[in-house]
């Protein structure tokens, strides 16, 4: 039995299968319409969510599946105090596979060990948010008719944005691909993400300031909003939340073949005069998150069905003497979780806490 936690979970022929399979779905949508008949999707979502949550139910109900679930925690026995482990545990009794999104980093790799049903990691706080990259890669196949040999521009809080940091770690292993990361100096792309994927593998990036400078070569830019939730200083959040605002005079620069892309919601960061241009694909990535969640509901459904026994984690060669420090990391709220810290880079030997990946 599977889990998807991290987009790294799967290798590029999976990642390219499901996006197959999300387009035969849009193709022939009368082929899936009893695929999870008699199955249940629990969705369990301890911070607010519209897209995610909503495509993923709509994508069990389109598979011929129910939903159960909660839309935040103070409807969960987390009020109470119930830990993620012993959530898990109990969800598994009723649904045959569950989709979490919290705002503590590693909450869905902590419920993935402990549940007895594939988990599907559905956005912990700024770490993760495969399903969004799931996503973001079926856009830019139908939009751009490919996924190597692109420019992505990455624009705004690349710091917080989980879902920049995913889309970083998936496209990084298509050949051709190039990344350019717009961003201030206090919402750079984390070091966990620049030396584990960009610097490691050798990937083409540079670190700009200008939006403006960018535009001209991109092939894909994705932007995000600046997060008030992931700021502690509200301070900070009020001087970089209008850092970047793409308009029609911006996308005057960009190629004529190119697409915009945006996880959504967005506040101001892109004009709504953007939105008549045919570039902007960002209601239609929206629209894509149903079916490649239709499709990773499937798969996983199918693999947990041929081995049901749940993947039981390695830990050998981990420290135990290392102490995680991020505050949003699940191991400060859940004191019973131990603290265990796996080598990333031997070089330097550097270890990163195996639930938030901060440098330890």
């Amino acid at each position: 039995m599977r889990s998807l936690i991290s987009i790294l979970d799967f290798s590029v022929e999976e990642l390219d299968r499901l996006v197959a399979t999300a387009k035969d779905i849009i193709d022939h949508p009368e082929n899936y319409r009893e695929k999870c008949r008699y199955k249940k999707l629990a969705t369990l979502f301890f911070e607010p969510s519209t897209r995610t949550r909503l495509s993923f139910e709509a994508a069990m109900l389109e598979l011929g599946g129910s939903v159960l679930g909660f839309s935040e925690a103070n409807s969960s026995s987390a009020a109470k105090g119930e830990s993620m482990a012993d959530t898990a545990n109990v969800l598994s009794c009723y649904a045959d596979i569950m989709a979490i999104r919290h705002p503590r980093e590693g909450a869905p790799y902590v419920a993935a060990n402990n549940a007895t049903v594939p988990v599907i990691n559905a956005g912990d706080g700024g770490h993760n948010h495969p399903t969004q990259t799931l996503t973001d890669l079926l856009t830019i196949s139908r939009e751009m008719g490919r996924l190597d040999n692109l420019t992505i521009g990455l624009c705004g809080d690349l710091k917080y944005g989980r879902t920049v940091h995913s889309l970083i770690e998936a496209m990084a292993r298509y050949k051709g691909v190039k990344f350019v990361l717009i961003s201030p100096p206090e919402l750079k792309v984390p070091g966990f993400i620049r030396f584990n994927v960009l610097e490691r593998y050798g990937i083409p990036y540079e670190e700009v300031l200008s939006l403006d400078d960018a535009m001209p070569e991109l092939d894909v830019l994705y932007m995000t909003r600046i997060q008030r939730e992931r700021f502690d200083s509200l301070e900070e959040y009020e001087r970089l939340k209008n850092c970047y605002i793409l308009d029609p005079g911006k996308m005057a620069q960009a190629k004529k073949k190119m697409c915009v892309l945006h996880p959504l919601p967005r506040v101001n960061e892109i004009s709504v005069a953007v939105d008549s241009d045919p570039r902007a694909a960002y209601f239609r990535q929206a629209l894509n998150g149903k079916y490649v969640r239709m499709a990773l509901i499937l798969m996983l459904l199918e693999e947990a069905e041929k081995n049901p026994v749940r993947q039981t984690v390695d830990t050998s060669g981990y420290l135990t003497d290392r102490i995680c420090t991020n505050p949003k990391c699940i191991c400060q709220v859940e004191q019973e979780l131990p603290h265990l810290a796996k080598l990333t880079d031997p070089r330097a030997n550097i270890y990163r806490c195996i639930y938030c990946e901060h440098k330890v």
